[in-house]
């Protein structure tokens, strides 16, 4: 099956299309993609290096890889660059995407 990125996408715009009237959001951020694991053979090194070599910084939090970038511009665009970027690298390495969000610390 192959991954549907016009969906996610969608997801991604409608994230900002649908936020609540008046949200102040800031102008910059980290922003962090989730991955989580399927397959019991899937290298949790290799993922976190080929992330790592196209400028994210990694972390694992249970069973969730963590991929941050940034600080970037909080705009659907480059969000969504730098979540299809990093969702092609987690596919080819038996990760799936599980959304993003806008780093905390």
């Amino acid at each position: 099956m192959s991954h549907n990125y016009e969906a996610q996408k969608r997801e991604t715009f409608e994230t900002f299309r649908k936020a609540p009237k008046g949200q102040k959001l800031p102008e910059t951020a980290v922003v962090d993609y989730l991955f989580f694991v399927e397959e019991n053979d899937a290298s949790w090194p290799a993922f976190e290096r080929a992330l790592r070599l196209k400028g994210f910084r990694t972390r694992r939090e249970g069973e969730h890889l963590i991929a941050s970038y940034g600080p970037i511009p909080v705009t659907p665009e480059p969000i969504w660059a730098n979540e299809k970027l990093s969702t092609e690298i987690a596919l080819a390495h038996d990760f799936y995407p599980d959304g993003w969000d806008l780093a905390t610390d």
